[in-house]
């Protein structure tokens, strides 16, 4: 089994990362670099292998002259990001109300089942962490899996072992809805505008 080693005692952007950033904080007047806070702890969570250490918020706090501790708040606020070591593939299931009503439970149980852990769990090999997260802001698509900053939608107890599946394979499925629907149209077709929708050769 190969686990990725994490140094979580030190952290500096990379030289390309650096080029980066300097180029994010050009979007900002110079007496307002800390509003540069999320893109610069975003990129550095994906530098330090999918989470934000003290480290790297320590760091984050010196390079744009800020109070460690507005650091802090920001990464412990949002979501997105991970205050604690993640596998290789982090599989984000939204449980909020809309997907509820659409079978999430389906998905959840599904995903332990392939998985073999709980939520906010990873795998012992290191590869998979398993998270819940509230809204994900694709209702009409419910349920909804997040998964390398493309959504997974209208899934199913059985689409969802296939995609936790073609993971585990080293491939992966088609991001979208999952049940052949055509984005967030209705699964049956057009119900309106027929006619045009056969002029323009389909639905969008």
């Amino acid at each position: 089994m190969n686990i990725r080693v994490r140094n979580a005692e030190n952290f500096e952007f990379t030289p390309e990362n650096l080029e980066w950033v300097e180029g994010q904080l050009a979007k900002y007047p110079k007496d307002r670099a800390q509003s540069a806070v999320m893109p610069l702890l975003t990129r550095a969570q994906e530098q330090n292998n999918g989470w934000v250490s003290r480290a790297v918020m320590e760091y984050v706090a010196d390079f744009l002259g800020m109070p460690y501790i507005r650091v802090q708040e920001v990464a412990t606020f949002y979501s997105m990001y991970n205050l604690k070591p993640v596998g290789r593939h982090v599989i984000e299931v939204c449980t909020t109300t809309p997907c509820w009503l659409r079978g999430s439970d389906d998905v959840v149980a599904a995903c332990k089942a392939e998985l073999g852990i709980e939520f906010g769990e990873t795998t012992g090999d290191g590869e998979f962490t398993l998270l819940e997260v509230e809204c994900a802001g694709a209702c009409v698509n419910a349920p909804v899996i997040a998964y390398r900053k493309e959504y997974y939608e209208d899934l199913d107890a059985a689409s969802t072992r296939k995609f936790i599946r073609a993971i585990k394979s080293g491939g992966q499925l088609a991001s979208g809805p999952q049940n052949g629907r055509h984005k967030s149209a209705a699964l049956s077709g057009p119900t309106t505008l027929k006619e045009f929708c056969a002029v323009a050769g389909g639905q969008d």
